[in-house]
């Protein structure tokens, strides 16, 4: 749960561009005409080269310009980006969509222990998740695909853990997805994975709360494999405020 400032992401005027430079090219490089872009989104071509501007800002694209258009490369975080959006259209029209995402056990640098033990966190974890951490994370090193993957989460709901201040200085906000996590025959789940909206660990890494020491209750060791799942309820059938599915009277 160590900090770090995060970029601000592009709204979703940026994000349908993005969709478009996708469907061209795929996720490698093609060369894009802001003109051609303009008339995709039905917008001008000033308009379409703003929207590539402001990807580029947020690191969602590079681009190399040249005299008769610009070469354009969706990066790891715009491929995130869109499989977030992609997520969301599943929940829209699938039931009970599972994400899968694996890796293998490995060493954290204790940070989490400190992190997860603050009053301001842990009076939260208690009210919002139900139970009180066990002092300290379980880290998963994320094999390649979930990495790629793991932006289908932005499209799930999550608990969220508000910032507060403390001792002088701002902790930073956090999200809690509700997982199930899977070690051979075994399952736990009754775990959470935190993500930091401030984090300093990259998109390989995924960190996992529970009541209890995980390495302990699975007989887990570093380099050990596992598997993540995330259950998400198509929105179709999310419940409302009073736990009833949303339906509109004409």
């Amino acid at each position: 749960m160590a900090e770090a400032t995060a970029a601000t992401d592009p709204d979703p005027a940026a994000i349908a561009a993005l969709k478009h430079v996708g469907l061209v090219g795929g996720l490698t490089e093609t060369k894009v005409s802001c003109a051609a872009l303009g008339d995709r989104l039905d917008a001008s071509t000033q308009t379409a080269s703003r929207r590539l501007q402001t990807l580029e800002a947020a690191g969602f694209i590079e681009r190399d310009v040249v005299s008769d258009g610009q070469w354009v490369r969706v990066t790891d975080a715009g491929e995130a980006a869109l499989r977030g959006e992609y997520a969301d259209y599943r929940r829209l029209f699938e039931r009970d969509v599972e994400l899968v995402l694996r890796g293998a056990v490995t060493g954290g640098m204790g940070e989490g222990r400190h992190y997860i033990t603050l009053p301001g966190y842990a009076e939260q974890f208690r009210a919002r998740l139900g139970y009180e951490p066990f002092a300290g994370t379980l880290n998963v090193d994320l094999a390649a695909e979930s990495v790629r993957r793991r932006g289908e989460m932005a499209g799930i709901d999550a608990v969220p853990i508000d910032a507060w201040e403390g001792d002088d200085r701002t902790y930073g906000a956090a999200s809690c997805y509700g997982v199930t996590l899977v070690a051979g025959e075994e399952r736990y789940e009754t775990v959470h994975a935190i993500v930091p909206d401030r984090t300093h660990h990259d998109d390989d890494q995924l960190e996992l709360i529970a009541p209890e020491r995980l390495r302990d209750v699975l007989d887990l060791d570093d380099g050990d494999a596992v598997e993540v799942r995330v259950t998400a309820t198509s929105r179709a059938d999310a419940p409302d405020e009073q736990g009833e599915p949303e339906t509109e009277v004409a």
